[in-house]
């Protein structure tokens, strides 16, 4: 089962990347930088990508037993 959760992170990490990789065309059109953040952090395909991120870090994180 948590295999299968890390695939999914994973899928979603590589999903919202790949729309934040694509709104990087918005620079091109005139946006400045600060403007391009906000519009990201606003739609949800590109939120996605950071939960997906946090998502993964904790399911791949172990803590050692004493």
């Amino acid at each position: 089962m948590k295999y299968l959760l890390i695939i999914f992170s994973l899928l979603l990490s590589s999903i919202g990347l790949s729309y934040i990789i694509i709104y990087l065309n918005l620079l091109i059109m005139g946006y400045s930088f600060i403007d391009y953040l906000k519009y990201i952090f606003m739609h949800f395909e590109c939120i996605i990508f950071f939960l997906g991120y946090i998502l993964f870090i904790c399911l791949t994180y172990e803590r050692k037993k004493v």
